[in-house]
């Protein structure tokens, strides 16, 4: 099948945001205004190129899916430092610019999806309802391993790497400290996905975020499943049941 793939570059408090929109083959799937979107955020650490975020970019237009996945400010081929430009209030203001930037070049509809792992769940769930204000009202959403509290995190990653130097606790307390379960109760026609054996994120996270959310709603625990999901037949199922789901979504 043939498929567009467009880059694209979009502002963000002065921040340039780099993405790339992944549409369905015209021929099969004209863009027109009942084109569906799903938009994706990363995690804490991660870019656009997440395996996550990678399989959707192939498997959603293969099925009629418009797909924008993008890196957040201070990540991958964005703009930004990620000590001074990464909070949760951040993200949440990067995704509502990619959802008014892509809306505004005509390739899709305004029916729209949200995907989140790890932080990008929790930058899901605290943009929802700012779609809302702006007559955006989501569909619904796909969210993995998701902090709706981030005091239950466990694993708080400090130590440095070759994409940062070693963060302070205080970095934690002041840019991603957060709790969601009320604005959790805004969400509906949910799709969540944790690892009962996740060591970063607790999959009580998963229970929370399922009791709070409107109906239709599924959680899926994985046994044993990890935070990255590494696991190949929980990502087949992965693959399986959120391609289901999205398709009964934008019904």
């Amino acid at each position: 099948m043939k498929r567009d793939n467009i880059s694209i570059k979009f502002a963000s408090d002065n921040k340039m945001i780099n993405g790339m929109l992944h549409l369905p083959d015209k021929e099969k799937y004209p863009f027109n205004s009942k084109t569906p979107l799903v938009v994706g955020s990363h995690g804490l650490e991660g870019s656009m190129e997440s395996a996550k975020q990678q399989l959707f970019a192939q498997i959603l237009p293969e099925n009629g899916f418009a797909f924008l996945r993008f890196d957040h400010r201070g990540c991958g081929k964005s703009e930004g430092n990620f000590v001074e430009d990464t909070s949760l209030l951040k993200r949440v203001q990067d995704m509502l610019c990619a959802v008014d930037y892509t809306l505004s070049l005509k390739l899709t509809g305004e029916q729209i999806f949200l995907f989140g792992s790890s932080l990008g769940g929790s930058t899901c769930i605290a943009t929802w309802s700012k779609l809302v204000n702006k007559g955006l009202i989501p569909l619904g959403a796909i969210l993995c391993a998701a902090p709706v509290n981030s005091l239950t995190i466990q694993r708080i990653p400090l130590n440095g790497n070759e994409h940062r130097p070693t963060l302070p606790m205080s970095f934690f307390e002041e840019n991603l400290l957060f709790d969601l379960t009320d604005k959790a109760k805004d969400l509906s026609n949910i799709l969540i996905f944790h690892g009962d054996n996740d060591k970063t994120v607790p999959v009580e996270n998963g229970y929370n975020l399922y009791n709070n959310a409107k109906e239709p709603k599924k959680l899926i625990v994985l046994k044993d499943g990890d935070h990255q999901m590494t696991n190949r037949d929980d990502q087949k199922l992965f693959e399986v049941e959120s391609l289901a789901w999205l398709k009964k979504g934008f019904i």
